[in-house]
Order: structure tokens, then C-alpha cells, then sequence
């Protein structure tokens, strides 16, 4: 039995056409730019430009009377022998342990309340109010309520039999005192931050400890920990990352004293710079401050895992 084969078609040789950015396409990457280009501009000019003149005037030696005259790395190699600056070092890093510290532990307590034993809306927000408040004008009614004299809480103090205590005016108390003022106002965003961050974790992960009889410690170390882990690292970079740039607050209170006692580095940077008119020298030192936060970032989202969760 002869088998009937079908004839193949011949090639006409016409090609797939290519898709094209049609018009619309085209609109609508205008449309992103357009609505891009505000902040891109706010943040050349703001934030780039001044970055890179920083560093170009590190190199320098500058004062509002005269043009900069290029020094090369004398700036920096003086900085090295700078006993103020190793003291600010040394000042700053004692009020990030203290404020980190207390702030993320206080804030890890309260997410974690909001979380477990509440929904009132209420409640959630006023735990906020504190940070809606101006910098400045927290660290004035503290400094007031705070006062050697006639503050209220040194009044209260005495109604007790224990004498006075000079928090602002004493180089033990002076640091510890500032961080407490900034973890009052700050520790409401940071638990509103890890709050969001528990709102991820499935329900059906609590239930299931539950089931198996885990206990409310051995669920928050077991479970909430390692799986909150990624917000936490986000919310130390954060936190880490403000305090080193503290300065509004002892701006405000000490002014760096007493006896440089709370002397942070921001404070001296600006010293140097409006104070003593040496924005090259001020320069360098933001350029060091700026590695410096550049290297503890990438450390705690490198060691800490920050781009990997538990979840996944």
C-alpha cells in the first residue's frame, strides 16, 4: 500500500515581526521620569552636590575669607594626632551603646506587646506622640524638668530623701542623660518599625507552636526572633546610623560640655567649621565620620544576615 505524503509549504521567507515601544510605551516612561525628576533634582542638589564638594574641601584648606588652597592628606594626617577628635570618637561610641541599647530593647517590648495583647488603634498611636514632638523642644522641657534647681524631677527626688542630682551638669551623668532623652523620643518609630515587621510572620506559625506546647518565651526566642531578624537589621541601620549624628540634643542642653564630657563628633565637626571657620579640616572629619557608617552598615547587614529571612 503506497503512503500519500503532504506536500510542505514553501518558505516564503517573511520574518516574525519585531515588537515595537509602541506610543503608549513611550508616554509612559515620560510620565515616570516626570514624576522622578523632582527627587532626583532634590537629591543632586541637596545631597550629591554637597557630598562631593565635602570631599573635594577635605583636601583643602578653607575659610569663608579666601578660596581653597589644595593640602593633599594633611587634613587627615592631623586628624590622626587630634586628642579632641579620639575624645569625640570615644564619647559618640559610649552614647550608641547606651542609646542602641535601651531604645531597641525597650521598642522590641513594646511591638511585641502591641502585637500580642492589643488592637486598640489609640494606643498603638500614642505610643508615637513622643517622636511627633520637634527634637529641640524634647530635649528643652527634659532639660527644664531635669534641672539641678528647681527641676520637678529633682524636686521629686528630695520628697524622698535622696539629694539633687546635676543629670546635664555632671560628666558621669551627662551622656547617659541625653541618650535617655533621645530613647524616649524615639523608642515609639523604632517599636512602630518592628511592629510592621510582626505583621509578616503568619498567624499559623504561633498556632502551631501552641499546638506543640511552646511556652510565650520559647515562642518569642524560637520563633519571632529569627524570623523578625531582617527588620531588625534594618531598623539597627537605622537607629545606628542617627545616633552617630547625634548633635540637636546636647546642641541644646551641654553644648558639649562639661569639660568636653558630651562633646559628640557631630558637635566638633561643626565647632570646627563654624566656630573656628576650618571647613577643610570640618570636611575631613565628615569624610571619616561618613566611612565610618558606611563600613558599621555593611557589617551589621552582612554579619546579621539582613537580605535573608527564615520564611523563605
Amino acid at each position: 500500500m503506497a503512503t500519500t505524503i503532504a506536500p510542505v509549504p514553501p518558505r516564503t521567507g517573511r520574518r516574525v515581526p519585531r515588537i515595537a515601544l509602541g506610543k503608549q510605551s513611550r508616554s509612559d516612561t515620560f510620565t515616570a521620569w516626570l514624576f522622578i525628576a523632582p527627587a532626583a533634582l532634590g537629591f543632586a542638589v541637596f545631597f550629591l552636590y554637597p557630598t562631593l564638594r565635602g570631599i573635594y574641601l577635605s583636601f583643602t584648606e578653607y575659610s569663608l575669607f579666601g578660596a581653597p588652597q589644595f593640602v593633599g592628606l594633611d587634613n587627615f594626617a592631623a586628624i590622626a594626632d587630634d586628642a579632641l577628635f579620639w575624645n569625640s570618637m570615644k564619647v559618640t561610641l559610649w552614647y550608641v551603646v547606651l542609646n542602641i541599647g535601651f531604645q531597641t530593647t525597650i521598642a522590641l517590648g513594646l511591638a511585641v506587646l502591641m502585637h500580642r495583647l492589643t488592637k486598640s488603634g489609640i494606643i498603638r498611636g500614642s505610643i508615637l506622640l513622643p517622636f511627633l514632638v520637634a527634637n529641640v523642644i524634647v530635649a528643652l522641657v527634659w532639660f527644664w524638668m531635669l534641672d539641678y534647681q528647681i527641676g520637678i524631677v529633682n524636686t521629686m527626688l528630695g520628697w524622698v530623701g535622696i539629694d539633687p542630682v546635676a543629670f546635664f551638669g555632671s560628666e558621669n551623668w551627662a551622656i547617659p542623660t541625653i541618650a535617655f532623652v533621645n530613647v524616649w523620643r524615639h523608642m515609639g518609630y523604632t517599636a512602630l518599625l518592628i511592629f510592621a515587621g510582626l505583621q509578616t510572620i503568619p498567624t499559623t506559625v504561633y498556632e502551631a507552636a501552641a499546638v506543640d506546647g511552646a511556652t510565650e518565651v520559647q515562642t518569642f526566642r524560637k520563633i519571632t526572633l529569627p524570623l523578625l531578624r531582617p527588620v531588625l537589621v534594618l531598623v539597627l541601620i537605622i537607629t545606628v546610623t542617627g545616633s552617630f549624628q547625634v548633635f540637636d540634643t546636647v546642641a541644646v542642653t551641654t553644648k558639649g560640655g562639661p569639660i568636653n564630657a558630651t562633646r559628640v563628633i557631630q558637635v566638633y565637626i561643626v565647632e570646627r567649621a563654624f566656630g573656628r571657620s576650618d571647613f577643610g579640616y570640618a570636611a575631613a572629619l565628615s569624610v571619616i565620620l561618613f566611612i565610618i557608617l558606611a563600613v558599621v552598615a555593611y557589617a551589621q547587614n552582612k554579619w546579621l544576615r539582613g537580605g535573608e529571612s527564615d520564611l523563605a
